[in-house]
């Protein structure tokens, strides 16, 4: 039988290695997390700080986005021309770089500079953790290791949820003077430096990549990173099943997504587009980055609001938990269905409560007290079906479904309509808001969720279980 994998072969693998190399690349979805969560406890004091209208603080809410569709585009083919390792370990400094200056802007130009320089962080952490844990991770548990990033973006943004509230609650509202003399939403994005800067020590401890390694042919590397993963042998054989899946003397690039074939886009890369695309289109960002301003629209105090934020968070992080437990069993297909038809269902309740609520003359939403635990259920049992569907089950198949010969091409580019689509999702909200209210632009997320429905039915093919050689052979290049 011919030797295809080195989980396939004896099914050993040394776990306390495994895990510890996927923990350290998973810090940078923690800072995904949290970089894209702090942002929304600060909105308001960006508007006072700023004097900015509604556009200018959709703008600085949404600056960030573009950095990481920039970002993510281009980490994932230098990621091919210069390694996993050292664009990660540039991606941590920048971490600390925006995280400083988005605190220390005093204009709002400064601060889109700084959270744009954040956002090239995000967007090459968002598609090389992923990446790189589905290349150093054994089949039988690469579905688990890969929701690990997951997991930690939503740990990230809880964090940052609870200590944007921490903090706002210290000062006496996002405004006002913290430490220092300095506001509160200042010390908001500044705390992100502690675990930037663990990011860029944890680096330093963890190998290449070994399929990389094969395919810019430094094959010694490849097999003492893939031997102090499993034994000798099976290293071997997982060296020549990689060399399988490579055109012999090309190392990969960015042409690649383009097929010899048909001279078109790769037929997988349009999955991968389709998935990265509904993800975002089925508005969760909108919650965790506009979580506060909705809440208040509802009839929320600012604290309660905020409150509100890190209950979000929690069942967040709970039910990535759920995630990591069934992604491996049950699948990943199951699941994303699972997850269109749930989030469609409660983003359609949540809209039928916005519309039918009674509005002030100031134009703001009134909820009573049961309707308003309505629509807490109901967008806590949405991020609930996103956590451990969507959520994590994206970022899993972007790291496994494409070839070995063109991962970092086709993780560029679904990286960058991946950012675009957050980025007209997140800049849009506040127009939509302000136009057509909370309850339609909810009604028009729900759609999204049953477009994603039929299209995962359709297109999306089932990875459980399957090492990245053997997907890579079914991909005709």
């Amino acid at each position: 039988m011919k030797k295809t994998a080195y989980n396939e072969i004896t099914n050993e693998y040394n776990s306390g290695r495994v895990i510890f190399l996927s923990t350290i690349a998973a810090i940078g979805g923690f800072l995904f997390g949290f970089d894209s969560g702090v942002i929304n406890g600060t909105v308001g004091a960006l508007q006072l700080a700023f004097n900015s209208d509604a556009a200018g603080t959709g703008f600085n809410v949404a600056s960030m986005l573009l950095g990481c569709a920039v970002g993510a585009f281009f980490a994932g083919t230098l990621a091919d021309k210069f390694g996993r390792k050292p664009v990660m370990i540039v991606t941590a400094i920048v971490f600390m770089m925006s995280a400083w200056g988005s605190g220390a802007a005093g204009t709002s130009l400064q601060f889109v500079i700084a959270r744009v320089l954040g956002g090239f962080a995000v967007g090459a952490a968002s598609v090389l953790a992923p990446a790189y844990i589905s290349e150093i991770a054994p089949a039988k548990i690469r579905g688990a290791l890969t929701t690990l990033m997951q997991l930690m973006i939503v740990v990230g943004l809880f964090v940052a949820f609870l200590s944007n509230y921490s903090i706002s609650g210290g000062a006496g509202g996002a405004s006002e003077e913290f430490w220092g003399g300095y506001q509160a939403w200042q010390w908001m994005f500044w705390v992100e430096m502690l675990p930037a800067g663990l990011f860029f020590l944890g680096l330093l401890f963890i190998p290449e990549s070994p399929r990389y390694l094969v395919a810019v042919g430094r094959t010694d590397e490849a097999l003492g990173v893939l031997t102090s993963l499993t034994n000798e042998a099976d290293a071997k054989a997982k060296i020549e099943d990689i060399k399988s899946t490579l055109e012999e003397g090309h190392k990969p690039s960015l042409s690649d997504i383009i097929s010899k074939h048909t001279g078109k886009i790769q037929p997988i890369i349009w999955v991968g587009i389709g998935l990265t695309t509904l993800q975002q289109f089925t508005g969760i960002n909108v919650v965790f980055y506009y979580g506060a301003t909705l809440w208040q629209a509802a009839g929320f105090t600012e604290e309660n609001a905020l409150l509100q934020n890190v209950i979000s968070g929690s069942v967040n992080v709970l039910f990535t938990f759920v995630a990591i437990a069934l992604v491996d069993k049950v699948g990943r297909k199951p699941l994303l269905s699972i997850g269109a038809l749930g989030q469609a269902v409660m983003l359609g309740a949540l809209a039928l409560i916005f519309v039918t609520a009674d509005v002030t003359e100031a134009g703001d939403l009134i909820l009573d007290d049961q309707m308003g635990l309505y629509a807490l259920l109901s967008a806590n049992a949405y991020i609930a079906f996103f956590a451990f569907t969507w959520g994590p089950i994206m970022w899993v198949m972007l790291g496994e479904m494409f070839p070995n010969q063109f991962r970092g091409g086709a993780l560029a580019l679904c990286g960058l309509i991946h950012w675009s689509s957050n980025f007209t999702i997140t800049m849009t909200f506040p127009i939509l808001l302000g136009s057509i209210g909370l309850g339609l632009s909810y009604g028009i997320y729900a759609m999204f969720g049953i477009i994603a429905y039929f299209f995962v039915k359709s297109f999306v093919k089932e990875t459980k279980g399957r090492t990245l050689e053997d997907m890579s052979r079914d991909v005709q290049t």
